[in-house]
């Protein structure tokens, strides 16, 4: 016998072509997958720790914009102060009719110019299934699509608003959201946003940091858009049942002056494909969707 075959078998030598092949494929996945993962940032991935309601709270009660307006105990008993506080309502109301009218003529300004296309915010919960993949299966013909992925575990309220004005920002200084995409987990009446915090009809009523991230994310939205600003809901039905209609009133009157309409349309619908097309390439989102729960995707086909 060979010295050659004793070290080097001749099994060694007999793997056929498409073995080698499958090898060095999973190889490329697992290196490219590794790199996307790494140039890929998760809103509040990083957190040290999760705050408590309490900081959060108390982080959001020191913006300008949720600073509570000072009423006296007792003004309601007399009829001076009672007609004083009337006045000063009216000028509040003065001051914000003025403030809308600056704020809308800066985004027109903002906005100004034929290259303009109003951004479109896309905003992906990890709990979504291989919801990593997500941003590489957008429309790559539509640059004013903006996917924000986001940590459902660890990520705050702040955190996604943040992230999403710096992304407006980016995009176009001065320029507000027409449309917008949520896509997160839940169910007929109810979105799951983040860890422990499910928005319900009730929820968003008497919940503090619930009611404060809606009206801040509508200071967000358009003004100088003629027809209402769309929100759109994917990942879960949530008209399933009455509870839904309540939800989105509820919301949408939270959201008030800004005007803002809800869909979550069924994704085999007309209207669902329409919404589905607003944001990806419809190839690569069926194909995503075939292989969603999969233990195995093939990367390469999603690029």
């Amino acid at each position: 016998m060979l010295l050659s075959h004793i070290f080097f078998p001749p099994q060694l030598f007999q793997f056929r072509w498409a073995q080698l092949i499958s090898l060095f494929s999973e190889i490329l996945f697992g290196l490219s997958f590794r790199n996307f993962r790494k140039h890929l940032r998760m809103v509040g991935s990083r957190r040290v720790k999760a705050q408590t309601f309490a900081e959060r709270r108390e982080r959001s009660f020191s913006r300008s914009w949720s600073d509570p307006t000072p009423i006296k105990a007792d003004s309601f008993h007399d009829s001076r102060e009672s007609h004083d506080l009337q006045d000063s309502c009216g000028t509040l109301d003065g001051d914000f009719d003025l403030n809308w009218e600056a704020e809308k003529e800066l985004e027109a300004m903002a906005c100004d110019g034929e290259d303009f296309i109003p951004p479109k915010i896309m905003l992906i919960s990890s709990k979504v299934p291989k919801a990593e993949y997500v941003p590489t299966i957008i429309r790559r013909d539509d640059p004013s699509i903006i996917p924000i992925l986001y940590d459902h575990e660890h990520a705050t309220f702040d955190d996604i608003l943040e992230e999403i004005e710096k992304k407006l920002n980016i995009y176009r200084k001065g320029c507000k959201i027409w449309k917008m995409l949520i896509f997160c987990q839940g169910g007929p009446g109810h979105l799951y946003l983040l860890k422990n915090k499910v928005a319900t009809f009730a929820k968003v009523e008497k919940e503090e940091d619930m009611i404060l991230f809606w009206k801040r994310l509508s200071r967000l939205m358009s003004k100088v858009n003629p027809e209402p600003n769309i929100i759109h809901i994917m990942g879960c039905y949530v008209l399933g049942n009455p509870n839904g209609e309540k939800l989105f009133q509820n919301l949408k009157n939270l959201m008030n002056p800004y005007r803002v309409a809800f869909e979550s349309p069924l994704e085999l619908s007309a209207q669902g494909k329409q919404m589905i097309e607003t944001y990806f390439d419809f190839r690569l989102y069926r194909l995503w969707k075939t292989r969603q729960h999969s233990k195995l995707l093939d990367y390469d086909d999603i690029l």
